[in-house]
């Protein structure tokens, strides 16, 4: 077999990627519960998504109590709980497996390959991760906010495969392309390839830092199975 290991993005890939427009309506949620200007709410909340993503921003009541001071709106801890919470429910909410997620992922693992995942994300998502179904499918789960990097940082990636066990070379990385992660992938030695389903054409869904990328290209996860030889 070509490969011993695939690694998978998550958003965009194993689950559907949120719009920009529902994480703002999300944002001004927050921030009418807080008592705080909508507009600049949602716009620091964006803005502070790197923070988030590495972890400098510990949890979104941190997250929330950062923005409402840089504001000078003043909260109660009752207020940032709520807040909170429509945050979490949302993250929570978004975390469905795409139709196709897990059988294919049952499917590399009853071939013997190893599973990885390598997700720019925030506390919700680590927080949440043991009651998903894909937690006992993943071998190495690697989180950006626990790790202190996100993609496309090359550490991130070796530090995945050094949990799996495997080369780089060894490793067919699938991702939306954000974060430029295609990119970072193969130049430490993976094999990378897009993934885009058909009902996100012409949507608009959210992707940070997309790349242009002229590889190889697929339509759902089952096409990962087609590569393996």
């Amino acid at each position: 077999m070509k490969y011993k290991a695939v690694i998978f993005d998550f958003f965009g890939t194993l689950v559907d990627s949120s719009t920009r427009k529902a994480y703002e309506n999300v944002a001004r949620e927050m921030a009418a519960v807080l008592g705080a200007p909508p507009d600049a709410f949602a716009r620091l909340w964006f803005d502070t998504a790197e923070m988030r993503m590495t972890g400098v921003l510990k949890s979104p009541e941190g997250n929330i109590k950062h923005i409402c001071q840089h504001l000078h709106v003043a909260c109660t801890e009752n207020q940032v709980k709520r807040a909170s919470e429509i945050r979490t429910n949302f993250t929570v909410e978004a975390l469905k497996p795409r139709p196709d997620t897990l059988e294919t992922l049952a499917d590399l693992r009853a071939r013997g390959l190893k599973i990885g995942l390598i997700s720019d994300c925030s506390s919700e998502v680590p927080a949440a991760w043991d009651n998903t179904p894909f937690a006992e499918l993943i071998d190495a789960a690697i989180f950006s906010c626990s790790v202190g990097m996100k993609k496309p940082d090359p550490r991130i990636f070796r530090t995945t495969t050094e949990q799996l066990g495997v080369k780089p070379q060894e490793c067919l990385y699938v991702g939306d392309g954000s974060s430029h992660e295609l990119t970072g992938a193969k130049k430490v030695g993976m094999h990378p390839v897009l993934i885009r389903v058909p009902y996100e054409k012409g949507g608009d869904a959210y992707r940070i830092d997309a790349e242009e990328w002229h590889g190889p290209t697929i339509s759902s996860l089952k096409e990962v199975l087609d590569l393996l030889e």
